[in-house]
């Protein structure tokens, strides 16, 4: 795979392009994303499924654009993917070929299950969850991935989508035909053969749409798509609220966007019908998809499409591009696990717990190589937005507040409260507060020593191989959560 890579995904409603940097085996980074609103399959379902003139030119122009982008970023490598409405089309040739011959690129064209297996290979690595079902709402068509114990298990095609559903039903107001469509092409899923997880992960604009507005009604604290999950009972009404706006002003006052205006209502109508079809009861919302799945299939070819066990591509890409010393990250993650365990009679904190700590203790410098001055701050903020995959929202908090509290007293209840719906109670955050705060003072003079832990009667006692004197003084200044005390013995 090349280091710097474009793909592009050919929609019925947009075109999509993401260009992704590679910087190390299995890691990459976003630098690039461009999505353009080419309505490719506008008006072909009415007309046997035939591409009209219109709509593939403006799909031809918005793929000059494209090209000249992934130039520009110095991309060796393009893999352009179309969907639905080309699949579909009797007359697809007529815009492959053309794009082929004044543009120089390769589209390929890709079967439904296709389709669904690149959305399930997207979130299967780039998903916090072993067990779900993606479902990916499009233009013309709409994908399932079942996953179970971590594996794509099944990939099923329904030609359900926005466009095709307005079109066939509701330019016509024919809400009652529009429902009965899905319900007969969602026999197939009913009757896979499979339990259905009561998880989905929700993929494509209009649930990201969808997702966007139950976060703004709910107040939640994190602006981040990818990740975020809601209860369908708790959050019904949002949909229904779409459904029933009579007008665009009506969906204006709810919260969408001018340009969802032509789909959203479709797009809700759908998702909502499937939710209440599989009993669903969570919604994981996914800032990833057929785009990612292609990349991801690529690289990890060789891997059976999956990440390595325990990789975590996000803190892998975060620490190639920004750690200042990888020795001094593998010393502090490691000496992290040793505290966590030796403390643990007392703190009694679930081993995630552990997991977040060392990802926090090996993250906490990055924030130097943005500024040194108030690092631990600049890292957590930009842990917020930097841990963008296979993070749960609470856990990308936490290590977040983690760097934040580090070297500094105990948090505050008030300052967490802005985020106290996904950190876990102060009392927890006290103790992994002041276990990456010994961490970071034990390795201030960056020698990696040798220490030993030692914890009796609620005493924890640091032996040093040999007397550090700036470390022993700082240990003594630091604040302990109730029922530890530290000492450091020779």
């Amino acid at each position: 795979m090349a280091k710097v890579t474009t793909i592009i995904d050919i929609g019925s409603n947009s075109m999509r392009m993401v260009v992704l940097e590679k910087s190390s085996r299995f890691s990459f980074n976003l630098i690039n994303e461009t999505k353009s609103r080419v309505k490719i399959s506008e008006g072909c379902y009415e007309n046997g499924g035939n591409l009209q003139e219109a709509p593939m030119q403006r799909a031809f122009n918005s793929l000059q654009s494209f090209l000249n982008i992934s130039k520009a970023l110095k991309s060796r490598k393009i893999i352009c993917v179309a969907t639905s409405a080309l699949r579909d089309a009797p007359n697809a040739k007529v815009f492959t070929n053309k794009v082929k011959n004044e543009l120089g690129l390769n589209i390929r064209v890709i079967d439904g299950p296709k389709e669904a297996y690149y959305g399930g290979v997207a979130a299967l690595n780039l998903i916090h969850g072993e067990e779900f079902v993606t479902v990916d709402i499009g233009g013309g068509s709409t994908e399932f991935a079942f996953i179970k114990n971590g594996q794509i298990v099944d990939c099923i095609s329904l030609d359900v989508g926005t466009v095709r559903l307005n079109e066939l039903y509701f330019s016509k107001n024919d809400y009652a035909g529009a429902r009965n469509f899905i319900l007969e092409k969602l026999d197939e899923v009913k009757n896979c053969g499979h339990d259905i997880p009561q998880t989905v992960v929700g993929i494509g604009g209009s649930i990201r749409t969808l997702s966007k507005i139950i976060m703004n009604k709910n107040e939640y604290p994190l602006d981040i798509l990818h990740g975020f999950s809601y209860s369908v009972d708790l959050n019904s009404y949002v949909f229904d609220k779409i459904i029933n706006a009579k007008n665009n002003n009506a969906l204006k006052h709810i919260g969408i966007k001018k340009d969802r205006y032509d789909t959203i209502k479709e797009g809700a109508f759908i998702f909502k019908t499937i939710l209440d079809e599989l009993n669903t009861k969570t919604v994981i919302t996914s800032g990833v998809g057929v785009r990612e799945g292609v990349y991801l299939a690529d690289i990890l070819r060789n891997s059976n499409c999956k990440f390595p066990q325990n990789f975590n591509v996000s803190v892998r890409s975060l620490l190639d591009r920004f750690e200042i010393c990888p020795r001094q990250s593998a010393y502090l993650g490691n000496n992290a696990k040793q505290i966590f365990d030796v403390l643990k009679p007392i703190h009694n904190l679930d081993d995630k717990y552990k997991t977040l700590l060392v990802i926090a203790s090996k993250l906490h410098s990055i924030g130097t190589t943005l500024n040194f001055y108030k690092s631990n701050d600049n890292t957590a903020d930009f842990i917020l937005n930097g841990l963008n995959y296979d993070f749960q929202h609470s856990s990308r908090v936490t290590v977040a507040h983690i760097i934040k509290f580090s070297k500094k007293r105990l948090p505050k209840e008030a300052e967490l409260e802005k985020y106290s719906t996904l950190l876990p109670n102060l009392e927890t955050m006290h103790w992994l507060s002041f276990m990456i705060s010994l961490n970071l003072t034990i390795n201030q003079d960056m020698s990696s020593p040798k220490v030993t832990y030692k914890l009796k009667n609620s005493k924890l006692r640091i032996a040093f191989e040999k007397s550090i004197y700036v470390v022993e003084s700082d240990i003594k200044k630091l604040e302990t959560p109730e029922g530890i005390k530290v000492k450091v013995v020779l």
